[in-house]
């Protein structure tokens, strides 16, 4: 790996088959078993996650639960709260930050870290190896890790050796380690994209970096991805590990499929409250605040509806289930439902939350109740008492 100041040195770190690893550290019981994350004892849903034993048996993410249970009769489903993911996920980024100022979170179980200025006095491998190590042994999880110069190249060097391999890639080494494998393989190429790809002759990446292939795959898949995925396989893309590029996008979001037919708003609150509950509590703990609240609403005929609403930043249990409720109030038609959800986005932590953020979205409950009793007060004694007041909440 050269070491030119013009030249930068990128990790990406993947935690290998995350959800059932922390499953497994907390119930070791379903180490070396066909398991897989989703909802317990239920044929509705799909599979977050399944463990490597599983996933050799045919198991896989976004697979129904009905098709797995179908597949493996006796497969173990397993469901944990989001929260533990989240400690695991502290845990890894904990050490990851020892190494670099420069660590952008991808998502809860992976991670981009600029290592530029500390392979000047070590060995990029050995730094990997020892950052491997250190999460197995600190916080229990395996990981997979790409170095390369660019964050397109580590992410694909990341994904070629797993479970804990260790994969350098760079720009001179793409047509002999990347070009042989298939098209699926590319990042940022959709499940719904490739197979039409294969079914075109565009089996490989070499195939689809072959010029003369060129005009038929910008017909299959658009001027816009071809031009993308052409120039980051080659390693003309970012060499920019950012901290805050996703604190903008952040999500967090839950939803459910029913066994039975939801009918009436007082159901669909009643559910959405529950989720809503979950999703703050998630919220505090990784003391996140959001600003768009967002519900989905799927009918016996899989039409599915997603409205949103921004305000203030807050991680508020009543502000936002408020929000939820106004939102089914507005876009609820009292017709049957199947699948509830609800999501929060635009998330910050407190100390990067906007400098407008005023008392009342930092005070805690009591202080704002206070300061709000105070200015009602202040209005009445000048105006008269019935011209200003607090309406009550509604009980739900």
């Amino acid at each position: 790996m050269s070491k030119q100041n013009n030249v930068k040195i990128i990790l990406h770190v993947d935690m290998n088959a995350y959800f059932c690893s922390v499953a497994c550290l907390l119930n070791p019981v379903l180490r070396g078993k066909a398991f897989a994350i989703g909802r317990e004892n239920s044929y509705r849903g799909v599979i977050s996650s399944a463990s490597y034993e599983a996933r050799a048996l045919g198991i896989h993410s976004a697979q129904s639960l009905k098709e797995a249970y179908d597949l493996v009769p006796d497969l173990i489903v397993v469901h944990l709260d989001y929260s533990y993911y989240l400690e695991y996920h502290q845990k890894f980024l904990k050490i990851l930050n020892e190494y670099s100022k420069l660590v952008e979170v991808a998502s809860i179980d992976e991670a981009y870290l600029d290592i530029t200025e500390m392979s000047q006095t070590r060995h990029p491998l050995v730094i990997a190896k020892e950052i491997q190590m250190r999460i197995l042994k600190e916080a229990g999880l395996s990981c997979s890790i790409g170095i390369a110069p660019t964050l397109f190249l580590a992410k694909m060097a990341s994904d070629m050796k797993k479970p804990l391999g260790i994969t350098v890639l760079r720009k001179r080494d793409v047509q002999k380690l990347l070009y042989p494998l298939s098209v699926s393989d590319i990042y940022g190429i959709g499940k719904k994209t490739y197979p039409s790809l294969i079914s075109n002759d565009i089996k490989t990446i070499a195939d689809f970096m072959n010029p003369l292939n060129k005009e038929k795959i910008i017909r299959l898949i658009g001027q816009n991805t071809y031009e993308y995925a052409y120039s980051h396989i080659l390693g003309n893309s970012s060499n920019v590990v950012d901290p805050n590029r996703r604190s903008e996008s952040e999500s967090i979001s839950t939803s459910q499929t029913f066994d039975r037919i939801i009918n009436t708003s007082i159901e669909v609150l009643y559910e959405l409250r529950k989720m809503t509950r979950e999703m703050v509590n998630k919220l505090n703990n990784s003391h996140y605040f959001t600003k768009t609240i967002t519900i989905t609403l799927r009918n016996v005929d899989f039409k599915t509806i997603t409205r949103s609403k921004s305000i203030d930043y807050t991680d508020d249990f009543d502000t936002i289930y408020d929000v939820v409720v106004d939102l089914v109030e507005e876009h609820y038609k009292d017709e049957p439902l199947r699948l509830l959800g609800v999501g929060l986005s635009n998330l910050k932590e407190e100390k990067d939350l906007p400098k407008e953020y005023n008392l009342f979205t930092l005070l805690d409950e009591n202080e704002k109740q206070i300061e709000i009793n105070r200015i009602i007060k202040e209005y009445q004694k000048k105006y008269g008492e019935k011209a200003l007041f607090q309406a009550k909440k509604k009980n739900l």
